[in-house]
């Protein structure tokens, strides 16, 4: 995972020959005036450069960010955003709606009113315009903000989303086992102070059986295949199953979930309020 302005010719070669065959590459915008307003270090040109150089270096396995919803972007300038991967034969596309977290130059801009505020009707409408013309273009949309060709989804991040195991190495690398998590000392220092001193080098949160079933509600609802109804079903009481469906029955209503055999899926306008229906479900 890298940047654009990571990467030249020379790394991505020394990559291929290590045997890495997959990059996913944070370019955001193909357009100058848009990465400036995000505060990125790369331009247009290098991000268009790098894709170009790891294809021909053998890393066609590609994955590419883009960020939508912001006022800067037109949807024009969305589409030709989209068009450039899809004529780059770019494999799999990350979309994210901007978002603005506390605390952030984005956030001051917005309060002292050198900025627009996000516009979620603006996102509403570019996240279904990103969804149609991928799927248009032979992506599947497999997950809210992620597309990739038949086969070509991200095997990494699929398992995070599916409640994988998952080990992480080294300084502020995380770890799960499906009932606990751990996060590594983030500083290299202090990380190699503890290993040498034989000293636990990770904090740890062992997940109650509430916060169990709410991350399987709320990670499996962001798949095209939706929440198991055994697996979850499988972790609540009776009772908690009984409200469950009740609450699904209200969103089926509302034409923003569906039953597909033992899957609970979001509909396409369902998407466009995963989390609040996530949190709706939640114990």
């Amino acid at each position: 995972e890298a940047n654009p302005d990571d990467l030249n010719k020379d790394y991505i070669s020394m990559l291929a020959r290590q045997g890495v065959n997959r990059l996913s590459i944070g370019v955001q915008s193909f357009f100058d005036e848009d990465l400036v307003f995000m505060n990125r270090s790369h331009t247009s040109n290098q991000a268009k450069n790098v894709i170009e150089m790891a294809q021909q270096e053998g890393i066609s396995n590609l994955s590419v960010d883009l960020i939508f919803g912001y006022n800067l972007l037109s949807d024009e300038k969305l589409n030709a955003n989209l068009q450039e991967l899809i004529d780059r034969n770019v494999p799999h596309i990350s979309c994210y709606a901007m978002t603005v977290e506390p605390r952030t130059a984005l956030a001051h801009m917005i309060r002292t009113k050198q900025i627009q505020e996000v516009n979620p009707e603006q996102s509403a409408r570019q996240f279904e315009l990103v969804s149609q013309r991928l799927q248009e273009a032979g992506y599947e949309h497999y997950e809210i903000s992620n597309y990739g060709k038949p086969g070509l989804h991200s095997v990494h991040n699929s398992n995070y989303w599916k409640g994988v195991s998952y080990l992480g190495l080294g300084p502020s690398a995380h770890s799960f086992d499906g009932v606990s998590r751990r996060w590594n000392v983030a500083n290299n220092q202090h990380y190699i102070q503890r290993i040498g001193a034989n000293e636990v080098t990770y904090e740890e949160e062992v997940l109650s059986r509430t916060q169990q079933v709410n991350e399987c509600i709320m990670i499996s609802l962001r798949l095209k295949e939706g929440i198991d109804s055994n697996k979850l079903k499988s972790l609540m009481t009776a009772d908690e199953w009984i409200h469950f469906e009740h609450k699904c029955d209200e969103f089926i209503l509302q034409k923003n979930i569906i039953r597909d055999n033992n899957f609970i899926q979001l509909t396409a306008n369902g998407q466009l309020f995963a989390d609040f229906i996530a949190s709706e479900l939640f114990l």
